[in-house]
């Protein structure tokens, strides 16, 4: 075992809605062990836990750690969390409420352990590593099956007192618009997510508006992924093309209304649909956020892809766990 990996092992875990994974990482922070495994969605809290406890010491295992204390431990949580407690208030992804994480894991791995919403973990993995590294102001983006958003302000992750926040997929956007699954209709992420989009893409295809599509993936929307979507606007399917810009231009508007409020010197855009169309998505939100604006607020601002895909959360949520409990750490 390598003694300068062993005196400084932080983890960080990615819980997501499909996935998991939890890395092991060094005292800079470099992964030098991980393991993934596809979340279940139909499992209980209790199942769940045992596999989230058992893939960090996989991943501990596989970085020579075996057996070794942590110095902490980061958990990105999909949903609504309680920062202080350490609990998962409510996540719909994995159907879990009020699950008490940080409890559980100390009490196995006898080291600090911090939960923060996801996104936030990747967001602030872009700040500490990536596309967004040491900016004063970071808003960062993810859209997905809904839209995650996070907020990095000097250093620290924007929050409320105890619960997680900065939920732009649920800025008001088309009050006609759709119903959403938090209760109220018209939603960003009914109007611009890529299930939103997926969904308006389907119907161009039933219609023959977009042959490359249908020929690609037919109307299933299980079928039609960011790729696909990529695929058939660069196979000269127009209307594509315009419901993906329509998306991002509504994703823009969100964030010149947030330009107002926090004037950001960078603008972080993540997720597959992002990173499937890159040039696309950035150039339309950028566009729509300088329109939406006051001027002096995005004079400075740079809209920007994420650079560390799958890794930014893992690392985000191990960099602030050293954030936030570093001096208590073993």
């Amino acid at each position: 075992m390598d003694s300068t990996i062993s005196s400084r092992c932080w983890i960080g875990f990615d819980l997501g809605g499909t996935k998991m994974m939890a890395a092991a990482l060094d005292s800079e922070f470099k992964l030098v062990g991980r393991k993934r495994r596809k979340t279940k969605g139909n499992e209980g809290s209790r199942a769940g836990m045992e596999r989230i406890i058992q893939t960090i010491r996989d991943a501990m295992q596989e970085a020579g750690l075996e057996g070794a204390r942590p110095t902490g431990i980061g958990i990105g949580c999909p949903g609504l969390v309680d920062i202080e407690r350490g609990v998962i208030v409510d996540s719909a992804n994995l159907g879990w409420k009020n699950v008490h994480i940080k409890e559980q894991l100390e009490e196995v791995f006898a080291c600090p352990v911090v939960i923060l919403n996801d996104v936030d973990a990747g967001v602030f993995g872009e700040y500490r590593f990536g596309a967004a590294k040491n900016a004063r102001c970071v808003i960062g983006v993810f859209p997905g099956t809904g839209i995650g958003g996070g907020c990095v302000y000097q250093g620290q992750i924007l929050r409320g007192k105890s619960l997680s926040c900065f939920e732009i997929g649920h800025m008001l956007v088309n009050p006609a618009g759709l119903p959403c699954g938090c209760g109220r209709n018209g939603c960003l992420e009914t109007e611009a997510s890529r299930l939103a989009i997926s969904s308006a893409a389907a119907m161009a295809a039933f219609r023959g508006e977009a042959p490359n599509l249908l020929a690609a993936a037919g109307t299933d929307l299980s079928d039609i992924r960011s790729g696909v979507l990529a695929d058939a606007i660069k196979a000269g399917d127009v209307v594509i093309e315009r419901i993906v810009q329509r998306a991002a231009g509504l994703i823009g508007q969100a964030v010149g209304d947030l330009a107002n409020l926090l004037a950001p010197d960078v603008v972080v855009l993540g997720g597959g649909l992002v990173e499937a169309m890159p040039d696309l998505f950035s150039k339309t939100v950028d566009d729509a956020a300088r329109r939406r604006a006051v001027a002096p607020y995005v004079k400075g601002m740079k809209v920007v892809v994420a650079r560390l895909g799958d890794d930014a959360v893992v690392r985000g949520a191990a960099a602030w766990a050293e954030a936030s409990v570093g001096s208590k750490a073993p």
